[in-house]
């Protein structure tokens, strides 16, 4: 299966929160998934952390490169045609991160991981939570 983990679900699993589902936990740990990441999640998760609102150490860059070569993650490249269909894609809300991440599951056909209502309820989005 290719995978690729919304901000959070890349997070949580990472810090071991209760809140990943143990479908999630198994999925991401099982050798034949190939896990997938975009930038939008590295720039999402940074202004988690300037805002306070989570804490990585020692800092967050340092947390970012260590998480980074904690699992094998292949990098969901961002390109025009994601940008286009960001703002075409159907979603309840207009939150960028959202829609860059459900563009780019779109566009390199990969399973969405996340546990985002906004993002489950899209019947055109392939999403595992």
């Amino acid at each position: 299966m290719k995978l690729l983990l919304d901000t959070h679900i890349w997070i949580w699993y990472l810090l071991g929160n209760e809140s990943l589902s143990s479908q999630l936990q198994t999925t991401i740990a099982a050798t034949t998934t190939e896990l997938w990441l975009s930038p939008i999640s590295i720039w999402e998760t940074l202004l988690l952390a300037e805002k306070g609102r989570i804490s990585l150490q020692p800092h967050p860059v340092a947390w970012i490169d260590l998480a980074l070569n904690t699992l094998e993650i292949r990098e969901a490249p961002l390109n025009r045609q994601i940008a286009i269909l960001s703002r075409q894609l159907q979603l309840p809300h207009q939150d960028p991160g959202d829609r860059f991440i459900a563009a780019t599951a779109v566009y390199h056909q990969l399973t969405l991981a996340t546990a985002d209502a906004n993002l489950t309820s899209a019947s055109w989005l392939k999403t595992l939570t």
